[in-house]
């Protein structure tokens, strides 16, 4: 397991060292073998049903296989001298944590942005969220970016901290696997809607309860920041069903009262247009400043995560 120190260790690295994209990293091979599952269950289980229960498995597969390995390196590193499995832990953890290069990314595209630089906005906006992104004007670009910091600040940072404080690396690792699945397969079209079902439920429950906790954590962000507390809670009261998911509506609702803007609204998707709800309708448009806003939200309700697991991780686990 791993204690407090090392999940102060891990954010630590995950700030500093973030995702670069020469660099091996954990969710690459577990996107890999995903798409491995899915050619064999495609080959193997054909039929609605069966590619259901294909999907059921691919979730055991993977999340299990990734889980265990994650165990077993500890153990072995452990049983060789105890701080290399401390040091295999920390380094396991701060992979499962995207706050830093989450931060870079959005800062970046927001910077092209200000700069009248759209179409390079837009390529820098599109590897970082699912929807289709060549027609999108400055406002839904600044209104996307704001959007995936607080979808993520549940998926990449808050639900990571969660379980890792729970049950430690192997299952935060689990999560990050479920969360991957659901990305990848998690779709309702044509395609993914039977392969995809199960992963997506399966994420659904593992987010429930990290998604509220997120929520709260932006509420109690929002007096450090001079943001809208009062309206960051009654824009989750209200708003946090407007989301297809159970769970990204209510950081998203958070993020929007807090900053007294909407977001959601009508979108194209694998070049299918989507009306979705509007998110706190009664807030203005995104402006430059809003998406600067939203990252210092980024900021200070990760570190507001960070404290709780290590307060929630001492008990359990210890210091170190």
């Amino acid at each position: 397991m791993l204690g407090s120190t090392g999940i102060i260790t891990a954010a630590a690295l995950d700030v500093i060292v973030g995702d670069p994209p020469t660099w091996p990293h954990l969710v690459r091979f577990m996107g890999r073998a995903i798409e491995g599952c899915e050619r064999l269950a495609r080959r193997y289980f054909p039929g609605p049903n069966r590619l259901r229960w294909a999907g059921g498995l691919i979730v055991l597969v993977v999340a299990g296989g990734f889980a265990a390995a994650t165990w077993g390196l500890m153990a072995l590193a452990t049983w060789l001298w105890p701080p290399w499995g401390w040091l295999a832990g920390v380094v396991v953890a701060f992979q499962c944590l995207s706050a830093g290069q989450l931060w870079r990314e959005v800062d970046r595209t927001a910077r092209a942005l200000r700069e009248g630089r759209i179409k390079l906005a837009r390529r820098r906006l599109a590897m970082i969220v699912g929807r289709d992104v060549d027609h999108l004007d400055n406002e839904g670009i600044r209104r996307a970016l704001v959007e995936t910091l607080a979808e993520n600040l549940n998926d990449a940072v808050v639900a990571p901290l969660f379980y890792l404080a729970l049950g430690g690396p192997a299952a935060a690792v689990a999560y990050k696997a479920v969360n991957t699945m659901d990305s990848m397969l998690g779709y309702r079209d044509q395609r993914y809607r039977h392969l995809g079902m199960v992963p997506a439920r399966v994420d659904d429950v593992a987010g429930w309860i990290p998604a509220r906790l997120t929520a709260l954590l932006i509420i109690a962000s929002c007096p450090l920041l001079g943001l809208n507390p009062a309206g960051a809670w009654r824009s989750t009261v209200n708003h946090h069903g407007d989301h297809h998911s159970p769970n990204a509506g209510w950081p998203e609702a958070a993020a929007a009262g807090a900053l007294d803007i909407r977001l959601g609204g009508p979108g194209s998707y694998h070049g299918r247009l989507v009306d979705k709800p509007w998110i706190n309708p009664g807030g203005r448009a995104a402006l430059d400043g809003d998406v600067s806003a939203a990252g210092r939200l980024l900021v200070i309700t990760s570190l507001l995560a960070t404290l709780a697991a290590v307060v929630g991780a001492w008990p359990l686990w210890g210091w170190l």
